[in-house]
């Protein structure tokens, strides 16, 4: 008689290159794909509109790649170790497959749906498909995980890779399945970053390649583009990160291998969490958690709606409110500014751009406000890591195009005044049309004084 198993959508969804699909089809006649609306994530600590919006999207994609095969996307919601169970013995299912992942309220849930599929006679089979190579291998030469990312680089280059697998011909659903209707959400947003979905995900990768990877090394630090913006595919897996990794290191060149190291940026944050899950709540460096922080909901709020009177803080900040992304380069200029020159808890920002972010993932929103507040993995001095809104605008924004664009009440101020418009004198603000204090804000604080002081905090902390 022939056997059925579920694969378990998660944040993978695609149909190529996609491990438990492969093998679920390699060893069953009849697959029922599941996506089950967990209700902890979708209404939880980080929940946000415009990822939900996204999601479902990305969902309705999916189920016609499916349905085009022969089959068709489940949709369940509730707790998904419930869900499954009663799923695998509607259908008689014999295993359930799935890509595993490495956030601590993953890895408690998959603990407890293999726990409800072993009561229910049923074989759970987590496998890999959400990262370039496997997370839980890196070790040191003294057996721990790593905490720094160059030496990770160095072994993660180093591991075997698990083969990229083509979009399987057919995926037989047993008949009876009903299908199910996707629906669909608002995302809040005024211009999403990017297209939803598989096909939209593999097309951008495919155009990144052809046309941008080669200057990606010297561009990607560059505002006004020169980056591949596939993050929100990686996160929910439109794209597969082995795949691309596999593609841009057969394109080759400098360009491909700056792009392949992001990648592995993006392994070693999850890696990081994997081992030290309490980093979702407090500071990875014991030290840094003595830090005093400031409590100021006017210059919050100034900060997330983009009205510190720093252009490209307030670029960075509105690209995220109306598009569901930013430029990472911003996201480090904002982030030192929130932790730095607002001496904000680092903690806000985070939950603020997972929030908003289309590509917000846990691990790596969480690695990466560590990594800027100097509270995390990595370390470095922290006057490193104090970024001057004003010189990095300039180097990295230098014809004002990315500032332009997101803070329209200074398209025209001129260049030479455009990272400090207050400095213009009042007849320069009645030419440009920007009168400081009424059009654009002056300055929330002075870079040059909190700099000062955020030295100072980070030093008594140190000194406990």
């Amino acid at each position: 008689m022939p056997s059925t198993a579920i694969v378990w959508f998660r944040r993978d969804l695609r149909v190529h290159d996609h491990p438990p699909l492969v093998a679920a089809l390699s060893a069953h006649e009849r697959i029922v794909p599941v996506f089950v609306l967990d209700p902890v994530l979708l209404d939880g600590r980080f929940a946000s509109a415009p990822r939900t919006a996204f999601l479902l999207d990305c969902l309705r994609e999916l189920d016609a790649a499916l349905r085009e095969r022969g089959g068709g996307l489940v949709l369940r919601e509730g707790a998904p170790h419930e869900e499954l169970a009663a799923l695998a013995t509607e259908v008689d299912a014999r295993a359930v497959y799935w890509a595993s992942d490495a956030t601590p309220y993953a890895l408690a849930r998959d603990r407890r749906v293999r726990g409800a599929l072993t009561q229910a006679g049923v074989e759970a089979i987590p496998g890999p498909g959400n990262f370039v190579a496997d997370i839980g291998k890196p070790r040191t030469q003294g057996g721990k995980p790593y905490t720094v990312f160059t030496p990770f680089f160095r072994v993660w280059e180093a591991l075997d890779r698990r083969p990229v697998h083509r979009a399987p011909d057919e995926v037989p659903l047993p008949r009876g399945i009903a299908k199910s209707r996707i629906p669909a959400r608002d995302d809040g947003l005024t211009e999403r970053a990017a297209a939803a979905g598989e096909r939209a995900a593999r097309a951008a990768l495919s155009r990144f390649l052809d046309h941008d990877v080669d200057a990606y090394a010297e561009h990607h630090d560059r505002l006004a583009g020169g980056t591949s913006i596939l993050s929100p595919h990686l996160r929910f897996g439109t794209l597969s990160a082995r795949e691309a990794e596999e593609r841009a290191s057969g394109r080759g060149g400098e360009g491909a291998r700056a792009f392949v190291r992001q990648l592995a940026w993006r392994d070693f944050y999850a890696h990081v969490l994997l081992h030290h899950p309490a980093d979702l709540h407090h500071e990875h460096q014991p030290p840094m958690r003595a830090l005093a922080w400031d409590a100021d909901e006017e210059l919050l709020d100034a900060w997330r709606e983009g009205r510190t009177g720093y252009p490209l803080v307030d670029a960075g900040m509105r690209q995220l409110r109306a598009s569901g992304w930013m430029h990472n380069r911003a996201r480090l200029v904002v982030g030192s500014f929130l932790t730095k020159d607002l001496q904000l808890d680092w903690r806000a920002g985070e939950a603020w751009f997972m929030r908003w972010l289309l590509d917000g993932d846990i691990a790596q929103n969480n690695g990466n406000w560590q990594w800027i507040a100097s509270v995390g993995v990595d370390p470095a001095p922290v006057f490193r890591r104090i970024l001057n809104p004003t010189m990095q605008q300039r180097r990295h924004d230098p014809d004002g195009d990315y500032v332009r664009r997101w803070v329209p009440e200074l398209r025209a101020v001129p260049d030479e005044h455009l990272a400090e418009p207050w400095r213009m004198s009042a007849e320069q603000q009645r030419d440009a049309a920007c009168t400081i204090g009424d059009d654009y804000p002056a300055p929330v604080v002075e870079h040059r004084v909190e700099r000062r002081r955020a030295l100072a905090r980070y030093a008594a902390a140190r000194q406990g």
